[in-house]
């Protein structure tokens, strides 16, 4: 099978577009290294991706992802933990100011989860993997009377915190965010609408952004 055709365009439209308007910029970029000020630990959903979300240019953000945005608890057993990797050079050498935990709606990892869903492969690592979700879910408590879909919502903003408290599990990193030195966020996307939600830590709820440039540009395009 040849390499997929969309990505040798999406390449040609790269070159002669944002490569040739930043290449300086990349070629810098290769020379000094990179020093991103925010790292994001989003969801590997191919509808949510951080640098299109934040119109980032090459070098401000430095991501990791996986099912569900999740981050595990601090486990130094020897083992191989992506995750944590991630945290350890984001944090440790490139000194990252801000983390930024990126969920999003319509989430498979979240529903395969909520609805108990049966093992894909022998293997169930998607199963292992959402079982770090528990206490998300223990702590948004039973379903009740909400709807599935408000309940899914919810749910995946709980394992938005729950990523959120298991950053603080880390040693090294709860010293510099309890210092100030490194801040975490919150944040929500909703695929379908394009909005975006942060946490505030005051009332732990989540809040639109730009609402006012969301409607306004809405209501533009109207007419």
């Amino acid at each position: 099978m040849p390499f997929p055709q969309q990505l040798i365009d999406g390449y040609r439209a790269f070159l002669i577009g944002r490569l040739r308007h930043e290449q300086d910029r990349y070629r810098g970029l290769g020379e000094s290294g990179q020093s991103p000020q925010t790292m994001v630990i989003g969801c590997c959903d191919s509808r949510v991706s951080p640098e299109v979300i934040f119109d980032a240019r090459p070098g401000e953000l430095f991501v990791v992802r996986n099912v569900a945005n999740i981050v595990p608890p601090f486990a130094p057993d020897g083992r191989a933990h992506g995750v944590s990797a991630a945290l350890e050079f984001g944090v440790g050498a490139l000194k990252v100011k801000h983390i930024v935990v990126l969920g999003h709606a319509q989430c498979g990892g979240v529903k395969a989860f909520a609805e108990d869903a049966e093992p894909i492969s022998p293997g169930d690592f998607i199963g292992n993997w959402m079982k770090l979700m528990s206490p998300a879910a223990e702590k948004l408590g039973p379903r009740g009377a909400l709807s599935h879909d408000e309940y899914l919502m919810r749910l995946e903003q709980a394992n938005v915190v729950n990523s959120m408290d298991n950053l603080m599990t880390f040693p090294r990193l709860r010293i510099l965010i309890e210092r100030g030195q490194v801040v975490v966020h919150g944040a929500y996307f909703g695929v379908a609408t394009g909005q975006l939600s942060i946490r505030d830590p005051a009332t732990e709820q989540f809040v639109q952004v730009a609402a006012d440039d969301y409607a306004r540009m809405f209501a533009q395009s109207r007419f």
